[in-house]
């Protein structure tokens, strides 16, 4: 999508360069002026009105998903930043860029293989940030390409019922198409009846029209590989985690970053690449992916 400076005012794309803006953090920001309405502004890269340099954000994120506090992260910025940022300002990085991130990667047309795998997380969270409140059961549903090893559909939910599972379901259907032919699973009980539903049966062939694939581990049947793989580096990075601050909110949105650092930002040992490589179209070219997601994002809001 071409990058065009347009006139917030008027929408115009009669704009040319102006002055450059001093900031304490950020250097100099160039401003732009409308030939039309003479409107003077600048341009808004996804950081408008942040205080801080967006390289500076950006890191804070990717050291969060690899396993680094933001009270950690804090005190590494406060030996190499003059101006530091609280631990309160970073989560609040973390929560703002995973959402504008997500609702653009949500929109990606996928080419994944003909199988997706899905299993869910157990997780226990606070019910309010007050710890004598106690904790609730929830869980995470997600699902995975075993081709690519593209995080198709996820979400973090109060309950593991049937409602909860066709929405994950109905989530991998609209991303792929008919390009899935199998669905892998464990033995919950509210797998075949969700799958029915969101993709049908054909009076012709008797059949569901995708093959439902149960794999029961207690009955000596195996695992699902990779998706208990992904697991794995799921449960590293949150088994620090305390309690998702006690917000349903906070948790999904905290896993939707941790899906776009599983598909985006980290290489996957097995296929040497991003699986957004294999399963999209997208490119991006520079080592910091964040700041590219963030202002691909910011492009296709406008």
């Amino acid at each position: 999508m071409e990058n065009k400076i347009i006139c917030p005012k008027c929408k115009s794309e009669n704009v040319i360069k102006w002055t450059k803006r001093k900031t304490q953090n950020r250097g100099l920001i160039q401003r732009y002026k409308c030939n039309n309405c003479e409107k003077t502004f600048t341009k808004d890269d996804g950081f408008f009105r942040m205080r801080n340099h967006p390289k500076k954000i950006t890191c804070a994120i990717d050291l969060f998903y690899r396993g680094v506090s933001t009270r950690k992260v804090q005190e590494h910025f406060k030996a190499f930043y003059p101006h530091n940022s609280s631990n309160v300002s970073i989560y609040k990085w973390i929560i703002k860029y995973s959402k504008a991130i997500s609702n653009f990667t949500n929109g990606l047309k996928l080419n994944v293989g003909a199988e997706v795998q899905i299993d869910e997380v157990e997780y226990h969270r606070r019910k309010s940030h007050k710890q004598r409140l106690g904790n609730e059961r929830n869980w995470f549903i997600d699902s995975i390409c075993p081709k690519t090893k593209f995080m198709v559909a996820s979400d973090y939910v109060k309950f593991r019922g049937m409602k909860e599972v066709k929405q994950v379901i109905k989530n991998i259907k609209t991303k792929t198409g008919v390009q899935i032919k199998v669905i892998t699973s464990d033995g919950w009980l509210a797998y075949p009846n969700a799958i029915r539903k969101v993709y049908g049966f054909s009076n012709k062939i008797h059949k569901v029209n995708v093959f439902h694939n149960r794999v029961n581990a207690s009955k000596g049947e195996g695992f699902n590989i990779p998706i208990e793989r992904l697991h794995n580096n799921l449960r590293a990075r949150t088994k620090t985690f305390r309690g998702f601050h006690g917000s349903v909110e906070s948790a999904n949105v905290i896993l939707k970053g941790f899906e776009i650092y599983y598909n985006f930002i980290t290489k996957h040992q097995t296929i040497k690449k991003c699986p957004y490589e294999l399963a999209t179209d997208l490119k991006l070219k520079g080592d910091n992916k964040w700041l590219e997601l963030i202002g691909l994002s910011k492009i296709n809001n406008q």
